[in-house]
């Protein structure tokens, strides 16, 4: 396996969504800051190839990777605490390995052989983990869903097996679990923790650690019963709170009694150095003296994960100018004046479909007539481009997305994408570069001219309206190395208007907030 690796393997039980990810990037901050190398995987037991399908109303955000894969949102938090840029590797899921054997056995690649869950899907299982991990010194996988679920059983069989090919050195189990308080009798019930701790040692498993996920803080009495039921020992029970943010988990783990237990396991007890996320945590909880208002002008409104980067983006420019954000939903279908006139900045996001596409557009508009600070992300590009089409006379402007027979495409799309629109994988995904226009705003924000952000579209600018763009307000500062496709637009006029064909909040961290993002706080501020 080369340079020796560690490997630690984060399930989860009792329910979906428990913190899995958040625990396992928490775990590499801590590794991070004892100056060790890590790597990070999330491994998902779906029957899709990868994420690029699913609906963001109910898995929230496809996080997209530089070289163009669409994930799950947990690599997005991997991204953001570990400061890494991923690729491909780092998001298994079920749904390709199955794919690539199915491939190999058609290929004639295994000689006649059945091919069966174990040991060739676990085989993979296990190969992909490997690659993954190569050239770190700790590489974290999470493993997808909860335990006992039909689609992830070879998973757990895949890590099990694992754990005893590299040996119990080499590898620490952490199990996250749900205790839920019962408001009528006032008391945690840590029964479904128990059953899922026996759902793991069932598959083989005993868990090194168990993290107990709760609402509120619980008595330690749940840590004895955790310890005792689940047959691991209390100091390696850990409580885990919901918290007012997530940042704080990292420092949570290093001051835990699971220190030792890491410490045993990598063979080094250097103390961390959290002093970074100590100060991320003093500039978000500092006392605000001014709170400004961004209107996210968008279509998924019941769940916030849809659009978590972008959040997360926004937080990130609003600690870095010590600033208080209240971020103010527009639901795009029945947006109005009075909502874009009572907030400070205006953002519009990416997405697919013409639902509410006609409110994103009177949103640019809005900006463009009354010098709104406005930020448009992909879709929000588009719908710039087409609201300055419509201002310049050209009424019935519009993208062939959301308007097949248009008069006008101003918004077109690409070459070689017709018939693939309802397909997989078949976008303008991950990163590309972009030449910005010397002395422009997007310029002065990057303070550079040639830079690279990533991408996830279909559709793009017909420059052929270039003209009738300029005249309903907006220039093309940004382009295409080649100048054939149109990266970054922006108004005219004085004030904070711009747009890009990208999608940069997948490039900012908590730490280090994207310049674009910061550009929209600013201005939002001046207002």
């Amino acid at each position: 396996m080369g340079k020796k690796t560690q490997y630690i393997f984060v399930t989860g039980g009792v329910l979906s969504g428990v913190g899995k990810g958040i625990t396992a990037a928490s775990i590499g901050a801590v590794f991070q800051a004892k100056g060790l190398t890590v790597s990070i995987q999330k491994c998902d037991p779906y029957l899709n190839v990868d994420a690029g399908l699913l609906n963001p109303a109910e898995h929230g955000e496809c996080f997209v990777t530089k070289d163009g894969a669409e994930t799950d949102l947990d690599l997005g938090h991997y991204e953001r605490f570990l400061d890494l840029e991923l690729t491909q590797k780092n998001a298994t899921l079920s749904g390709r390995l199955m794919r690539d054997l199915i491939a190999d056995e058609r290929a004639g690649k295994f000689g006649g052989k059945t091919i069966q869950l174990v040991p060739h899907l676990t085989n993979a299982i296990q190969a992909a983990i490997i690659e993954a991990s190569e050239g770190s010194d700790v590489h974290i996988v999470e493993i997808g869903g909860t335990v006992g679920d039909y689609e992830g059983l070879a998973f757990i069989e895949a890590i099990r097996e694992f754990g005893r090919k590299v040996g119990s050195d080499n590898a620490l189990y952490v199990h996250v679990v749900y205790v839920p308080f019962i408001g009528t009798s006032k008391e945690f019930k840590s029964k479904p923790a128990q059953n899922a701790l026996n759902d793991l040692r069932g598959f083989g498993i005993v868990p090194d650690a168990v993290i107990v996920r709760t609402d509120d803080p619980a008595p330690e009495s749940i840590v004895r019963k955790i310890a005792l039921f689940g047959g691991v020992p209390e100091e390696n029970v850990l409580l885990m709170p919901n918290v007012d943010s997530v940042f704080r988990i990292p420092e949570k783990i290093a001051s835990s009694t699971l220190m030792p237990l890491l410490e045993t396991f990598t063979g080094s007890s250097k103390t961390p150095d959290l002093s970074s996320w100590q100060q991320l945590i003093a500039r978000q909880t500092a006392e605000k003296s001014t709170t400004i208002s961004i209107g996210l002008v968008a279509k998924y409104l019941d769940n916030e994960d849809t659009y978590i980067s972008v959040l997360e983006a926004l937080k990130a420019a609003a600690w870095s100018e010590g600033l208080g954000l209240k971020v103010q939903w527009i639901n795009a279908e029945t947006a109005n004046e009075e909502e874009f006139a009572a907030v400070d900045g205006l953002l519009v996001p990416g997405g697919f479909g013409g639902r509410g596409v006609e409110g994103k557009i009177a949103a640019a508009d809005f900006a463009l007539t009354y010098n709104k600070p406005y930020l448009g992300i992909c879709l929000g590009l588009q719908v710039a481009v087409i609201a300055a089409a419509r201002r310049s006379g050209l009424g019935e402007a519009n993208s062939t997305e959301f308007n097949p027979d248009t008069q006008h495409d101003v918004v077109y799309i690409m070459d070689g994408q017709q018939g693939k629109e309802s397909t997989g994988g078949t976008l303008r995904l991950g990163d590309y570069p972009a030449n910005l226009r010397a002395g422009s705003l997007a310029e002065q924000l990057y303070a550079a001219s040639d830079i690279t952000e990533r991408h996830r579209h279909r559709y793009e600018v017909n420059q052929a309206y270039a003209e009738a763009i300029e005249n309903g307000g907006l220039t093309i500062s940004g382009t295409s190395p080649d100048g054939k496709l149109v990266e970054f637009v922006e108004g005219k006029q004085d004030g904070f208007f711009i747009a890009t064909q990208a999608h940069p909040e997948f490039r900012s961290r908590p730490m280090r907030a994207h310049p674009l993002f910061v550009g929209l706080i600013r201005a939002a501020k001046a207002q």
